[in-house]
């Protein structure tokens, strides 16, 4: 086993105190409310359902996540890969009216924590490091999707990549990237 290897527990009853290696490539998975002990999940519609569910509840723990990602509109979620959208407000807005550094930090900080969860996860880790690289400016009322994948989930860190693009058109197809970033989260709490 390698730190890079996404553990799920050993079931009870086993003969190993080791946890089973399981690839991120490999089955869907789900966990259980109180823990981080994984059961399988077999489509999308429940790995959406399950990082709502995640997202339900860090939201009412998170001041700033709930006064930022309120009006947040799910599209997507895959096993290691989220998609979601947000309508920039003035609260999104730095004094240039365009979207804050601080604000696009906050969403890789999030994004990379929904994209953990759709492993199955039910903690999402706290971040180690983010790394966040400016690349075009967003407005009031841009619509701006976020995409959150994950590059690998170890047994103490996850890897995530994150892209903040606009929607392109009344079609709603990928628009130009605002901002992208890096997100390693410290998973073992």
């Amino acid at each position: 086993m390698n730190e890079h290897d996404q553990h799920l527990p050993v079931p009870k009853g086993s003969h190993t105190s080791q946890a089973l290696p399981v690839p991120i490539e490999g089955s869907h998975t789900a966990t259980d409310a109180n823990t981080n002990d994984a059961a399988p999940v077999t489509a999308d519609a429940d790995i959406l359902s399950h990082v709502k569910n995640v997202w339900d509840g860090i939201r009412p723990n998170s001041t700033i996540y709930r006064l930022l990602l309120s009006d947040l509109e799910w599209v997507s979620a895959s096993h290691g890969r989220i998609i979601a959208r947000l309508r920039l407000q003035p609260v999104h807005l730095n004094s240039k009216r365009t979207l804050h550094g601080s604000v696009s930090a906050t969403i890789v900080d999030w994004a990379g924590g929904m994209a953990i969860a759709s492993t199955g996860l039910n903690k999402t880790g706290v971040s180690t490091d983010i790394h966040v690289s400016y690349v075009s400016a967003a407005k009031d009322n841009d619509l701006v999707e976020i995409e959150a994948w994950v590059n690998r989930v170890g047994r103490s860190l996850a890897y995530t990549t994150v892209e903040i693009r606009k929607v392109a058109g009344e079609a709603g197809g990928k628009g130009l990237v605002v901002c992208t970033g890096s997100h390693t989260k410290y998973l073992a709490i």
